[in-house]
């Protein structure tokens, strides 16, 4: 019987190491801040979740158990997430009022996301302070899927954003994209102008002065050659877009609420002012809306909120695959 040689058990490990599939990129991790995804990331959960929504797969995550922690008030998010790991087969636990929970014994969120971790397999969550994400994801080695923190970043709902803007103009790519409302504490405008870095648009931002786009997200844009503008009046963008994103003036965020009731109805939308619009165009709303988007609009050619909404699941089924294996890049 022949003894194998050190030279030749190194061999072999390295035959085995090459011959190995690659681990995916997205196994375990976090999906914190969508300046973290390349442009190939992006394209690879969209195209995961154009497949999952041709042909759903229910077994897919069957035994994972998702921990859906929801510290902020959330309707389309919060059922989303649960209704995207149900019809993969797994299991949901969780809470959608902090109040129930240990927080209101003064129990920090390193602490909460560290025991919930032991529990779970992944942690989809919304909380109210700005990096309490990354703060979750100190605490666990289980994969955090970011709701919404604050007035920061919504990275799940840009990805379910672009996949939206993909199907309903064929392309991501030099699409000319107006954002209207609160740019200032709106964190799904914040995501979504550092996701379309990646796809050379045109943005135009439809704002009052006061609630204009943050400074540090133009900086991102001027770092990477992204033309924009700035406007006051939605009738000045409608002829050229191809994308209106709609947006709710969000009274919760502001520290001053004369200033709220002052500017809350600067931009409403009416069917009158689509005129001028290419028939091509679609309007997108995160939801939910107040009254910056009239029902008038719904049966229109140019409403695709509520199938924006809707995609939510697939983009959701998507990065829950990903981030447990069961689906790779």
């Amino acid at each position: 019987m022949s003894t194998l040689t050190r030279e030749d058990i190194l061999e072999e490990l390295k035959t085995k190491i090459m011959s190995a599939p690659p681990q995916s990129p997205f196994l375990g991790k976090d999906i914190i801040s969508i300046k973290e995804l390349s442009r190939e990331q992006i394209i690879t959960v969209l195209n995961h979740a154009k497949s999952l929504k041709q042909t759903p797969q229910p077994e897919l995550l069957k035994h994972k158990v998702m921990a859906s922690c929801f510290f902020e008030p959330s309707t389309r998010t919060r059922l989303s997430f649960e209704t995207a790991m149900t019809r993969l087969g797994g299991g949901v636990m969780g809470f959608a009022d902090a109040g129930v929970t240990s927080t209101k014994k003064k129990e920090t969120l390193y602490d909460s996301m560290k025991i919930i971790g032991q529990y779970a397999d992944v942690i989809a969550m919304r909380h109210p302070a700005e990096g309490a994400a990354r703060r979750a994801a100190e605490a666990t080695d289980k994969p955090i899927l970011n709701g919404g923190d604050g007035a920061n970043q919504h990275p799940t709902q840009t990805l379910l954003d672009l996949f939206t803007i993909q199907e309903c103009q064929g392309t991501l790519d030099g699409l000319n994209i107006a954002l209207i409302g609160d740019l200032k504490y709106g964190r799904t405008v914040h995501s979504l102008a550092q996701a379309l870095i990646h796809f050379n648009p045109t943005l135009s931002f439809v704002a009052p002065e006061s609630l204009q786009m943050p400074s540090y997200i133009c900086e991102d844009l001027n770092a990477h050659n992204i033309s924009y503008s700035f406007y006051e009046r939605i009738e000045d963008v409608m002829s050229q877009a191809d994308i209106i994103y709609m947006t709710r003036i969000q009274g919760e965020r502001f520290p001053d609420k004369m200033e709220y009731e002052r500017v809350k109805d600067v931009y409403v939308l009416t069917k009158d002012m689509l005129a001028p619009a290419k028939p091509s165009m679609r309007i997108m709303h995160p939801l939910p809306r107040v009254n910056e988007l009239k029902e008038e609009i719904d049966p229109t050619p140019h409403a695709y909120y509520f199938e924006q909404a809707h995609n939510g699941l697939y983009v959701r089924q998507a990065l829950l695959g990903l981030v447990l294996g069961a689906l790779h890049a």
